[in-house]
């Protein structure tokens, strides 16, 4: 069937509705959103959009299930899933993890304890590509800091959890980087450098107000911060040569290459051990990559039976300008990541939406795919039933609703990018 031809269909949601309901059902009922891994919830949903297609024979579902699985976007995605992978597992074996955070550590002066761990944070996510393990890493050390220095536990976790969203957003190996550059079909260094200068005065606020907040603090570390230079410089040669925009698989098997070589010279990593660390990481991106399979299956389904149309007349009925779509896609995507409480899974999902209406409004491809993480970012940062915030919880000892008030960063980013949309952009070349 024509696209032209497809006509709009509310009801074609409804495997969409049926995830989420099962997803946040059973985190309500059981008080744990992780009890229902997505995994399982979009397979349910496939079914339903299945049972949902009318008019076809099984073949003919199948055959528009393969074509949206086997879309250009799709597939390079899973593979850089795959690469980015294999380069976290890789680095981290290298000791490449250990020695970033003991840098940065061994950097902190005294006397801005708090305002080091929001720094640190940043230079940490940006370089491993994960918020979850940049908090896994600091929050013990703020612990430590609120301790010694007599400030709220919740400021410095606070700092630490700001610090970590900030790479979330823009890591050149996030998987909501990946997912956001691949959805909108833009290059990864046009993407970073666009939503850099957006989110940059956010992170210059959040320092100033975290020095306004807690200074005259004064806190040593005890513990032996050893670190390897070397072992930090996979990660700075993925940032680099990704800024400058050297093709991303390239990027990473580069990457992987001097971690190896890297880890073996400094004997952090035993050579009967490369293949196995190369092989974890490859497998910590499994779920991420069936899981944008199993989306990009539901899409085509939905697509076919007019969801998508459904949802782009409605945006179309209340939206009539620029802004007006760029405030639309930061909404859909905000509202997605809410209620999946996944930033990449809610990337995933409102993607190929966000491009639909970026190419009705000449929006560029890059501009679309920095509202998509920024917005997704803010709302994965701030939401009580995130990854995020139960980690830095469980790890601290706090409640999510005691750290929600000090998390500056994420809202002087929503901040920034609401202010981005009300300023004049450049439109899509013709």
């Amino acid at each position: 069937m024509n696209e032209s031809n497809i006509k709009p269909n509310g009801l074609a949601l409804l495997p969409i509705l049926v995830f989420l309901i099962l997803f946040l059902g059973t985190g309500i009922v059981l008080k744990d959103f992780y009890t229902m891994p997505a995994v399982v919830g979009f397979l349910i949903a496939l079914i339903v959009a299945f049972a949902q297609t009318k008019g076809r024979s099984f073949n003919e579902k199948l055959s528009i299930v393969a074509k949206g699985v086997g879309d250009d976007n799709i597939i390079t995605m899973c593979l850089i899933f795959l690469a980015a992978g294999a380069f976290s597992g890789s680095v981290t074996a290298a000791g490449g993890a250990d020695s970033t955070v003991n840098l940065g550590l061994s950097l902190l002066p005294p006397s801005i304890a708090v305002i080091g761990l929001f720094v640190i944070g940043c230079f940490i996510s940006i370089s491993m590509g994960t918020s979850v393990g940049t908090i896994t890493a600091l929050v013990p050390i703020a612990v430590g800091i609120a301790d010694k220095t007599g400030f709220a536990m919740a400021i410095c976790v606070g700092a630490v959890v700001s610090g970590a969203m900030f790479g979330d957003n823009l890591s050149m190996i996030s998987d909501t980087t990946i997912a956001a550059v691949r959805t909108q079909g833009c290059e990864m260094k046009d993407k970073f450098k666009r939503n850099f200068l957006i989110v940059l005065p956010a992170a210059i606020v959040t320092i100033v107000v975290l020095f306004f907040l807690t200074r005259g603090s004064e806190f040593k570390m005890k513990d032996d911060l050893d670190y390897n230079i070397l072992q930090v410089i996979p990660y700075l040669l993925v940032l680099i040569t990704a800024i400058i925009g050297i093709n991303v698989f390239i990027v990473l098997i580069s990457g992987t290459v001097l971690s190896v070589i890297v880890g073996i010279a400094t004997g952090a990593m035993a050579p009967s051990a490369v293949f196995t660390s190369i092989g974890t990481g490859v497998t910590n991106m499994y779920d991420i990559t069936v899981i944008s399979i199993l989306v990009a299956a539901i899409s085509a389904l939905v697509k076919q039976n007019g969801g998508f149309a459904f949802i782009l007349e409605k945006i179309h009925n209340h939206v009539h300008t620029y802004k007006g779509a760029e405030f639309g896609v930061a909404a859909l995507i905000s509202l997605v990541d809410a209620a999946t409480a996944n930033n990449t899974v809610a990337i995933v999902i409102a993607g190929p939406i966000a491009k639909e209406i970026s190419e009705d409004y000449d929006i560029e491809p890059s501009r679309s795919a920095s509202l998509l993480d920024m917005f997704a970012s803010v709302f994965q940062g701030i939401i009580p039933y995130g990854a995020q915030l139960l980690t830095a919880a469980a790890l601290s000892g706090l409640t999510p609703f005691a750290i929600i008030p000090y998390l500056f960063y994420p809202y002087l980013m929503a901040v920034c990018g609401i202010v981005s949309i009300l300023l004049p952009q450049k439109k899509r070349s013709k």
